[in-house]
């Protein structure tokens, strides 16, 4: 896959250089405490469908035996990330159902349908800060919050048409905003990613500018195909599902017209 211009300005903010980097991050302290938060046994691929089904983002730690150190890490990641619901199985059905061989950490995404496996290989050294790393990077929502983490999960996935709103999130609107653009998602799952830009960040100030925008014209659109870098912009006055919806409509239509033309359009070239 080729890097777009748009996400290459992202990955300079990583600390970590680049995404084959992505694992390294300071250490996670291990002082769970028994009112720690736990994941859901599994039992059986009914409980397992169902809990997948459940969540924008659902994580499963399917292992075959639990007396790993992967799997004390495991808990550990579980106890530290709160906004994600976790479950773990040791079924064998399950673990065939979801053709898992190693232990396996999964991510499932509802926005583009998608899974993510972190293998527990013997001979790989994943700890639980590494663990939590996999997971904050791959944790995409159907309105997905830029962040130079979560910009690593976006340029991976294969929906390749993105959505961006750049909204000042200390605006008394923004709550509404986000009910809103959240819902216009809801419409569009499987072929545009929602993503927010805060533009209070400094360092989004980068990806403002790559679209043209200044902060007197937000908050504002901006639709992106990364394969062609095919663009367009719109400041709103106003943000409402109507007009988020239009937008994306209008854009999917017209990358549409040009990679299927119709007869009329052949015949003139």
């Amino acid at each position: 896959m080729a890097i777009s211009a748009l996400w290459c300005l992202f990955f300079p903010l990583l600390t970590w250089g680049c995404p084959s980097g992505c694992v390294e991050e300071s250490p996670v302290h291990h002082d769970v405490t028994g009112d720690a938060k736990k994941p859901v046994f599994l039992r059986d691929i009914a409980a397992t469908t169902a809990f997948i089904s459940a969540a924008e983002v659902a994580v499963i730690g399917f292992f075959q035996e639990l007396e790993r150190p992967e799997v004390s890490n495991f808990h550990i990641v579980v106890g530290k990330i709160q906004e994600v619901p976790f479950g773990l199985s040791t079924n064998p059905e399950v673990l065939s159902h979801y053709n898992i061989t190693s232990n396996t950490i999964s991510i499932f995404r509802m926005v583009d349908d998608k899974r993510q496996d972190l293998e527990l290989t013997n001979g790989k050294k994943i700890d639980a800060a590494k663990m939590s790393r996999f997971i904050q990077i791959n944790e995409l929502r159907m309105v997905t919050e830029y962040n130079p983490v979560t910009a690593i999960g976006l340029f991976n996935s294969t929906v390749q048409t993105h959505l961006l709103l750049f909204t000042d999130k200390t605006s008394q609107e923004h709550t509404e905003r986000v009910r809103r653009y959240r819902e216009a998602a809801e419409l569009f799952r499987g072929k545009i990613l929602f993503v927010l830009v805060d533009s209070n960040v400094k360092g989004n100030e980068r990806v403002m500018s790559f679209f043209n925008l200044k902060k007197s014209q937000l908050p504002a659109l901006a639709i992106f195909h990364t394969p062609d870098e095919q663009q367009d912009v719109l400041p709103l006055g106003e943000v409402t599902v109507e007009r988020v919806q239009d937008f994306c409509s209008s854009f999917l239509e017209r990358k549409q017209r040009k990679e299927d033309p119709s007869p009329e359009e052949k015949t003139e070239l």
